[in-house]
């Protein structure tokens, strides 16, 4: 090998981390520095208040084990993996893909229209839709109470988790909706054509034709909504976790514990064991990808 050619070898890695060194430096700060320093605050009795406010201890892995021992925590957990199961794996890959597959044959100012308002409940505000969704649900001149006739009914005291599921697939389900439209726009209508030829039903093209098509989409689109909904704070804003945790999902109890109730330390353990769980939960999907190519 030349000079001329070990200068240009350096001068092309100094280009390449000199193109890289602004993102390495922003994923550092953004995501590396906050979870050393949650690691750290999880190993400590941090509170807002108080003495160990002004002077917190190390207590090594006692919140980790605490978190782990707390019926409540456990709670939360099964009510955050039951919320994703019900509102993003069924619900919002379900109504995504019926919706898109369903607006492939309408007229186009048809499919605009639920497209829309599909949209609209997907970029309003969690405030605002919130908002919505409890005078929805409302025990007390609800919508739902006058078109059901079920005045008096108290839908997010008496069914808090069925509540959140519904209001987040219905929120939720236009990102479904788009990727999963693009997706079948790359099956060849070809093949399709020679199922129905064949005698193929609904079902058997779906299985047959669609899926091996959109199979990479559908894990994609089942590893974001998933850990977009495993990390929702949303649920806060309709029942706050209540009633008596019937709805506490695990960013809820983080909250309840580390904000409103002051401890940071504690509240820190479990964010950072929600960190870890959303790792394993990448990976499962990362490793199914990989298999399918």
């Amino acid at each position: 090998m030349t000079v001329t050619s070990v200068d240009a070898a350096g001068l092309g890695r100094r280009r390449a981390v000199g193109l890289v060194a602004p993102a390495l430096i922003l994923v550092t700060a953004f995501l590396v520095v906050p979870a050393v320093w949650t690691v750290y605050l999880g190993m400590t009795d941090y509170r807002l208040t108080g003495i160990q406010a002004a002077n917190p201890q190390f207590v090594g892995l006692e919140n980790f084990r605490a978190a782990i021992v707390d019926p409540d925590f456990r709670n939360s957990l099964w009510l955050t993996l039951l919320f994703v199961l019900g509102s993003a794996i069924i619900g919002q890959t379900v109504a995504g893909f019926a919706l898109a597959w369903t607006l492939r044959s309408v007229p186009r100012l048809v499919r605009g229209g639920v497209e829309a308002l599909v949209l609209l409940a997907w970029i309003l505000p969690s405030s605002i839709v919130a908002f919505l969704w409890v005078a929805y649900l409302s025990g007390d001149g609800g919508t739902l109470n006058a078109v059901l006739q079920t005045t008096g009914t108290e839908w997010l005291l008496e069914h808090p988790m069925a509540s959140i599921i519904v209001f987040n697939t219905w929120r939720g389900t236009a990102f479904s909706m788009l990727l999963f439209s693009a997706a079948l726009g790359a099956v060849p209508p070809s093949q399709l054509e020679s199922a129905r030829l064949a005698g193929a039903g609904t079902f058997a093209q779906l299985r047959d034709v669609v899926l091996p098509h959109i199979r990479g989409h559908v894990l994609t689109n089942t590893l974001l909504i998933s850990l977009w909904t495993f990390n929702d704070f949303s649920p806060y804003l309709l029942t706050a976790g209540g009633p008596n945790h019937a709805s506490e999902t695990l960013p809820v109890f983080i909250y309840n514990k580390a904000l409103y109730g002051g401890q940071l330390g504690y509240g820190s353990a479990i964010s950072f064991i929600m960190l870890l769980i959303n790792l394993i939960i990448a990976l499962f999907y990362v490793r199914l990808l990989r298999e399918r190519r």
